[in-house]
């Protein structure tokens, strides 16, 4: 193997990197504006290079835009090569930068490729002894191999000297341009001589020389041992003239004018604060760790930048924030602790954080708590931590004894990160957490939903350039990941007491962020926040589930999944696994021949439901796969898992909500999901009949009719879609008297079919061709139909056009309440990504606006439910647009009234709210 000098000149075929790194990470990476996957690879390389191969002498070389000399040698140089893709263009100004910043110097000289300024500069350094390390994966690059000049290929670590391309090609670097020249290159659309491959080239070049010498001496070459030699030279005689054109084509300038020589070449200091920013912005998480933490290679000692990572225009700049772990406290005496106690009675808000031995709320001990009183002052008591014995820790109940008044005094004030999680833990000690002021994650969250994640240690970075004690730090990982009762406390006690300081720090931050944000800050503090108490309750309450329905059910899809795996044997006419994407692929699209729909990212057809669901309209085998599908779901999911979810203590499942999740403000829910139970199926249905009331009570269910049609309504101002839902008409059929021109009483149920599909698929944005299929109809038919439509509710194509033109001004659109629901591929270069910013800008609003009443309704709720008998009524589960309560039957009639009608006060539209409610022993009787 060849040995690298030391200290050589190293330079980078840019192009060559950027080319492999875009399609080793094919759309995977993103920082919700552009994909990052190219610059992530590059960046990638280029520091795995620097480490391998320090060195102070280096340069990375790209491709200029447009022509270059070659094209005028020959028209078609490159002819055959598709444009960047707009994926990949919009990449190139973001790696530059990093680039940049990262302290190298960037070449890209007009009217040459890259290979010409590496070919000049590597010519330049042999001469002046000055050893040179080319990294590229271009083979062309193989002719400027000398005892100077080495070949890197970084993907395969493959080094090539002169030995190395001997080795490789069968020839020395000088015969590289003739071999090149023979063979021609598709990719390039460089011609060479037809039938001259890989092995001819060889052969020729090792039997007789380079391309003048064959050109001298044609009569030898019938007497080489190669396939095809006795008809060689008439070939090279007839294409003579694109042999010398790609000999040309294919020779790498060694004179290209350039401002910089071997000499000047020198990496620089990184800019450790444009770094900072650029990793920030594009989401390089670990990198933008490593900087903070000062152990990146590349960067330069940390100084304090001037420009913050931030992603939202409503956020202002941030310093990086350096905190001192070392002045935090350990509390472990009474008289220490009663100093914080006052302390924190002084406080007008503090910032508090439980840690505990789960993650589970309705099982996590509590371990230990952290309160902040001013940034940079924190303390950790803990409370039960394994190998501490009792005189070196406060006892637990005598200091929940201390803090209990604090934290259920609704005047003092807390924040926290996630605060839902601690007011669940700490009911499990009988302690109430009133005065929920503020949240980081939520302040965030409303702040700019699309944002970036919503976690501490994620805001830290974001906004306070801080890298936080990671808990995989101090727990470590996998399965032998210690809880928090099993960490020492000198890792335990700066961690816990930095989440409470990091937490006040962001929330000073945020709230500052939101102080110039009217109409957000009133989300965050009236709608958001005041909300984190309901849900809390409302996952403790938990629901009555009936497991041995389930299990029945369980074992009757088992049968039903038995039989249609056998009818898909059949079908397939062999046995294989259904739920493999690669067998699947085998049988449909190789045995069976049927039609490719849709392809992965790595080339191959793809079995997603879309593609499958198109297919089952005319094949039997992928209609059967669509519903093994969706009944081995419901098994794997609900029917199996809910009895195992269910809690030995409160004989109930508990699910967790989640509010900073979806970019609309919607509800989301895990652990078990509630918001994805089908109800359109029977299997569905039957799975919400194992939701039950217990003995004395019923099930009522409230959901809100046609919720986003009443706000689509309201927001266009359309007067015809105004005055139907004003006069309470069937909105649908009302629909479909408009577009055909009849009166309601004579739409039928057909006609009532498509006017709802294109009343719901307008909130979505669907296309006429998405029309055509949803109702199997001819594309000109339903686009035929769409233009009814718009005809006969103007104001509704009037609100589409503008809320797209708004969208692209301001990169965001507003609920009825002013939720900013940020769309940052509004702008996009990709037509797709595009069109789907649009389709979501005019159903954000919608989808929002509903998100908004529907926490706004819970608001109303849960505080008329506080001021009753807690035995009559409560509050179970929030599932999109439906709220669902276990009410006592003698009052049921009482409570179902009021509860319609505080859900239809919850906003004041153009159009009535309508609240149907429906009650019964289990939820899919109630619904």
């Amino acid at each position: 193997m060849a040995l690298i000098p030391d200290n050589p000149l190293i330079l980078i075929d840019g192009s060559s990197y950027l080319y492999r790194a875009f399609h080793a990470y094919p759309g995977t990476m993103s920082n919700g504006e552009i994909p990052t996957n190219a610059v992530y690879g590059v960046v990638n390389m280029l520091r795995s290079m620097m480490r391998q191969y320090p060195s102070d002498r280096i340069a990375v070389v790209f491709d200029a835009k447009g022509k270059t000399f070659r094209d005028d040698m020959y028209p078609d140089y490159k002819a055959n090569r598709p444009p960047m893709p707009d994926d990949l263009r919009c990449q190139i100004e973001p790696l530059y930068n990093v680039i940049k910043a990262l302290g190298l110097p960037l070449i890209s000289i007009e009217g040459v490729e890259a290979d010409d300024v590496i070919g000049t500069l590597s010519d330049q350094a042999a001469k002046a002894g000055i050893p040179v390390l080319i990294s590229t994966g271009d083979k062309d690059m193989a002719q400027l191999v000398n005892e100077h000049v080495t070949l890197i290929n970084t993907m395969t670590n493959v080094i090539l000297d002169r030995e190395g391309v001997i080795d490789k090609f069968g020839i020395p670097p000088e015969l590289i341009i003739d071999y090149l020249a023979l063979m021609g290159d598709k990719v390039d659309n460089i011609p060479g001589v037809p039938g001259v491959g890989d092995k001819t080239a060889t052969a020729l070049l090792q039997g007789i020389g380079g391309l003048d010498t064959l050109y001298q001496q044609l009569d030898d070459i019938a007497a080489l041992s190669f396939r095809g030699s006795k008809t060689m030279a008439k070939k090279l005689v007839d294409n003579k003239d694109n042999a010398y054109l790609s000999y040309e084509l294919a020779t790498i300038k060694l004179d290209v004018e350039l401002d910089e020589t071997p000499e000047t070449l020198r990496k620089s200091t990184p800019n450790h604060d444009e770094l900072v920013k650029l990793y920030g912005q594009l989401v390089f998480k670990s990198w933008l760790n490593e900087l903070l933490e000062g152990n990146d290679a590349t960067a330069a000692p940390a100084r304090s930048p001037s420009i913050s990572a931030t992603q939202s225009q409503s956020q202002p700049e941030a310093a990086k924030v350096e905190i001192d772990r070392s002045r935090y406290e350990t509390v472990l005496d009474k008289d220490t602790f009663n100093q914080w106690l006052e302390k924190l009675e002084k406080s007008s808000v503090f910032a508090f954080d439980t840690e505990t031995d789960s993650l589970d709320y309705m099982v996590a001990n509590l371990v230990g708590v952290s309160f902040a009183i001013e940034e940079g002052q924190a303390a950790y008591v803990p409370l039960s931590h394994d190998y501490l014995d009792a005189p070196e820790q406060l006892d637990r109940s005598w200091v929940l004894q201390q803090l209990k008044p604090i934290l259920q005094d609704s005047e003092q004030f807390k924040v926290g990160q996630n605060l839902k999680y601690d007011a669940s833990v700490l009911a499990r000690y009988d302690i109430e957490l009133k005065g929920i002021k503020y949240d980081t994650m939520l302040a965030s969250y409303v702040l700019n939903s699309v944002g970036g994640k919503h976690d501490m240690d994620s805001l830290a970075l974001r906004f306070l350039q801080h890298s936080c004690i990671s808990f995989e730090q101090i727990a470590g990982k996998g399965k032998k990941q210690l809880t928090f009762n099993q960490i020492d406390l000198e890792q335990a006690s700066p961690y816990a007491a930095e989440d409470a300081d990091v937490t006040l720090r962001l929330h000073n931050h945020l709230n500052q962020c939101l102080q110039g944000e009217k109409k957000l800050n009133s989300i965050y503090q009236d709608i958001e926040v005041p909300l984190v108490p309901v849900l809390s309750r409302m996952e403790r309450t938990g629901v009555l589930i009936d497991d041995m329905l389930l299990s029945a059910q369980s074992q009757e899809i088992a049968i039903r999944l038995d039989e249609l795996e056998q009818k898909a044997f059949e079908l397939a006419e062999q046995e294989f696994n259904l739920s493999s994407p690669k067998q699947l692929q085998a049988i449909l699209f190789e045995k069976m021949a049927l039609p490719v729909i849709k392809k992965t990212p790595s080339g191959a057809p793809s079995t997603n439901e879309e593609v499958l669901q198109e297919l089952a309209l005319d094949y039997p085998l992928p209609k059967l796969l669509l519903e093994y599908r969706g009944l081995a779901k419901l098994k794997s999911t609900y029917t199996d898992k809910l009895p195992k979810m269910i809690n030995p203590e409160t004989g109930r499942v508990h699910t967790s909500y989640h509010q900073a999740v979806t970019a609309t403000g919607r509800l989301s829910s895990t652990d078990p999901n509630l918001q994805n139970i089908p109800i359109r199926n029977e299997q569905g249905r039957r799975i919400r009949q194992a939701f039950i009331a217990p003995h004395g009570y019923k099930v009522l269910a409230v959901d809100y009719s046609q919720i986003e049609l009443r706000i689509m309504a309201h927001l266009s101002g359309d007067k015809a879609l105004l005055e139907a839902f004003q006069q309470g008409k069937d909105i649908h059929a009302a629909t479909a008297a408009e577009i055909i021109g009849v009166d309601i009483s004579e739409v039928t149920s057909e006609q009532r079919r498509r006017a709802k599909a294109v009343n719901f698929g307008l909130i979505y944005g669907m296309s006429a061709f998405g029309l055509s299929k949803q109702l199997g109809i001819p594309r000109g038919e339903a686009q035929g139909y769409m233009d009814k439509y718009f005809e006969r509710y103007p104001g509704v194509m009037q609100y589409m056009e503008d809320t797209r033109s708004l969208a692209s001004e301001h990169g965001y659109v507003e609920t009825i309440f002013g939720r900013r629901l940020h769309l940052p591929e509004i702008k996009s270069r990709n037509g797709m990504r595009r069109k789907a910013a649009e389709r979501a800008a005019i159903n954000a609003p919608m989808q929002g606006t509903a998100a908004d009443i529907i926490k706004k309704a819970m608001l109303l709720v849960d505080d008329w439910i506080q001021q009753q008998d807690q035995d009559d009524v409560r509050l179970l589960m929030q599932v999109h647009d439906e709220l669902v309560f276990e009410v006592k039957e003698s009052r049921l009639q009482e409570i179902e009234s009021q509860i319609q009608n505080l859900m239809e006060s919850a906003a004041q539209l153009d159009v009535p709210l309508v609240a149907e409610a429906g009650s019964g022993n289990n939820w899919d009787e109630a619904h």
